[in-house]
């Protein structure tokens, strides 16, 4: 029971890292692509790639907090 309270927290660090990390990336590649590409696809590149790491963000935020399933047995409907 222990892990599955684990889960959320560790799929909220999942995502914050997986956003921070696909941020990084985008500025970088913003900065090479300053003196060989024009503004306007430079800052499509840089939109498709955070729409990456928010669309991973949630995702992984999502999937890491879901609730545990149901695991009472249910109550017999005739008695013995």
């Amino acid at each position: 029971m222990i892990l599955l309270d684990i889960g959320a927290g560790v799929g909220i660090a999942a995502a914050g890292l997986f956003f921070a990390v696909f941020a990084a990336v985008a500025y970088v590649v913003f900065r090479l692509l300053k003196k060989s590409v024009k503004m306007a696809f430079r800052l499509a590149i840089v939109a498709v790639i955070l729409v990456i790491a928010i669309a991973g963000s949630i995702s992984f935020w999502w999937l890491g907090s879901s609730k545990p399933a149901h695991t009472e047995k249910p109550r017999p409907t005739q008695p013995k």
